[in-house]
């Protein structure tokens, strides 16, 4: 079995559960803010952000979307949605709502578990992200991970966001190793499986639905205990 010098993770999906913990805050501003005078229900709310934030958060990887634009406006755009035209309002959501989501501690089955494990064997590990970094540190602290990683490697840091492979690059120059002795663990066929494959790093997919794909990683796990077999 190959040896590896340093272990990369993606965080969000990977160790964090976005879902569950966006939920969660969405559904306290909701709350808080009344929304339901707007809103059908809380369940079409939080639909129509998942759509319009996770098409923001494409175009901030592709660069096509500022991380302003998408701070500010996945909000205004989330309220016009059910006829709203409040620009206070979103910006008051969109504040609380960077403050509060990070706060969440849900992770995805047997995360802290085996980051333990991996720890415990003396692996080096750090985190490539495309989040911003203020949050992801926030993220990290609040669910008790961050002292397993040495480094918090983000894309506005980087000045490259995944999957290009300058990102890459630079979390191993950061890690002081080479593109042989590091292994990317994430969840996302792009940002993290190609994108580690074009920097010649090895990877594994976490991929817990299986469905089938054609990407050529060094391992595909559906659940996060396996890497005890790989490591």
């Amino acid at each position: 079995m190959k040896t590896y010098k340093c272990l990369f993770f993606d965080l969000d999906r990977t160790l964090w559960d976005v879902e569950t913990n966006q939920r969660e805050a969405q559904r306290i501003l909701y709350e808080k803010y009344g929304l339901e005078r707007y809103c059908p229900g809380f369940d079409a709310y939080f639909d129509a952000y998942l759509e319009i934030n996770d098409r923001l958060w494409l175009g901030y990887r592709d660069g096509t979307v500022t991380r302003e634009y998408l701070r500010n406006h996945r909000f205004t755009e989330l309220l016009g949605r059910f006829g709203v035209r409040n620009l206070k309002l979103a910006i008051r959501l969109g504040n609380d709502y960077i403050r509060l989501a990070p706060t969440f501690r849900n992770l995805m089955p047997h995360a802290r578990e085996t980051v333990e494990y991996l720890y415990g064997r003396g692996y080096p590990m750090d985190i490539v992200t495309n989040g911003f970094d203020e949050v992801q540190h926030v993220k990290l602290a609040n669910c008790g991970l961050g002292r397993f990683f040495r480094h918090v490697i983000c894309s506005e840091k980087a000045g490259a966001n995944k999957p290009d492979p300058r990102i890459f690059r630079y979390a191993l120059r950061k890690a002081g190793v080479g593109a042989g002795e590091a292994l990317m663990i994430g969840d996302d066929p792009e940002n993290d499986m190609e994108g580690a494959i074009g920097a010649g790093i090895d990877t594994v997919y976490y991929h817990p639905t299986g469905t089938p794909h054609g990407l050529g990683v060094t391992w595909e796990i559906r659940d996060l205990s396996r890497l005890r077999e790989i490591l």
